[in-house]
């Protein structure tokens, strides 16, 4: 079986897919790709099925090496880095020769990166996923993230071939964006004081430091609750925005956990979740309200137009 060596793992590469849900009943994070969006892409590049694992890197990229002939894409964020001399190329397939090394560097655009391999990576599934759970060591490659001399397995070549062609990057930076965050009425919106409301959608917030893929701690405006008492801890979803007492939101992420007696503001649209994924430390972020028959609308629209990459159509 050919093998992708690890030389560098980089600041934070885990091996993801496209996740584990189903599990929340037992504590069980779902965790999977931060941008799911960019993982499905990189699989469709290769002619791998959507849910195959790949690498994700964070912020600073992972150096490997490939022990066989591969295929390869790069996608997410776009990350400095360079493979016989000349820059990594993004958004389309990239043949590697056995024995040569990839090196990928610090973030240029964006939070994260994927790696993906013609056949994925196939460490051992857990729950039905290869996907890392790091707080809890679960999945991946030993439940942890990559470190030097890691050997991680490719799996057999799909059947599907590979896209003939690179995605027009126009389309991707449709995707990307930049705008308001949009977002619907979390279970206790009425918890909160009306000028709350309206500082959370009209003012921006900032990225903390602190922040990963459990949560997206923001610091900006206090939003202030009506009632300082706690709720009864509840089932939480992927891009719940919790508040605690001091009145600065956390945005909960891939890797969040299951339960959870903060109130809840709001909640991301699924549509919006990959350009969470690529917010970065000290970047600005804004929030607009939708209503939920917006936001399933949204959520369509927006696999209309990832399924638009791949079929010749413009995305937009």
């Amino acid at each position: 079986m050919a093998v992708i060596r690890v030389v560098k793992p980089g600041l934070s590469s885990t091996v993801q897919d496209l996740g584990r849900p189903g599990y929340g009943y037992l504590g069980v994070s779902a965790c999977g790709a931060a941008d799911a969006l960019a993982l499905r892409a990189g699989n469709r590049l290769l002619g791998n099925d959507d849910d195959a694992a790949g690498i994700e890197m964070t912020l600073l990229g992972a150096a490997v090496v490939f022990d066989a002939a591969t295929t390869v894409a790069f996608t997410g964020g776009e990350f400095a880095g360079e493979f016989r001399g000349a820059p990594l190329p993004w958004w389309q397939r990239l043949d590697v020769g056995a024995g040569e090394r990839i090196d990928i560097g610090p973030s240029r655009t964006g939070a994260r990166c994927y790696l993906c391999v013609r056949g994925g990576i196939a460490v051992p599934p857990l729950m039905g996923s290869r996907s890392t759970h790091v707080m809890s060591g679960l999945g991946g490659h030993a439940g942890r993230r990559l470190q030097a001399d890691d050997v991680l397995p490719i799996g057999p070549a799909p059947r599907g071939a590979p896209f003939p062609a690179a995605i027009d990057r126009e389309s991707v930076r449709l995707l990307y964006a930049p705008g308001p965050i949009r977002v619907t009425c979390g279970p206790q919106a009425d918890s909160f004081v009306d000028d709350a409301w309206a500082q959370f959608t009209s003012e921006p917030f900032q990225v903390a430091e602190q922040s990963d893929r459990v949560g997206i701690r923001l610091t900006g405006p206090v939003l202030t609750r009506r009632d300082s008492r706690e709720i009864l801890s509840e089932g939480v979803s992927l891009g719940a925005i919790q508040v605690p007492l001091d009145g600065q939101p956390i945005l909960l992420f891939v890797d969040h956990q299951t339960t959870g007696g903060y109130p809840k503001i709001a909640n991301v649209c699924s549509a919006d979740l990959h350009r969470v994924a690529q917010l970065r430390p000290r970047d600005a972020v804004r929030f607009t309200l939708v209503s939920f028959e917006a936001a399933e609308r949204l959520r369509r629209e927006s696999q209309t137009r990832v399924d638009a990459l791949f079929t010749g159509g413009s995305g937009a």
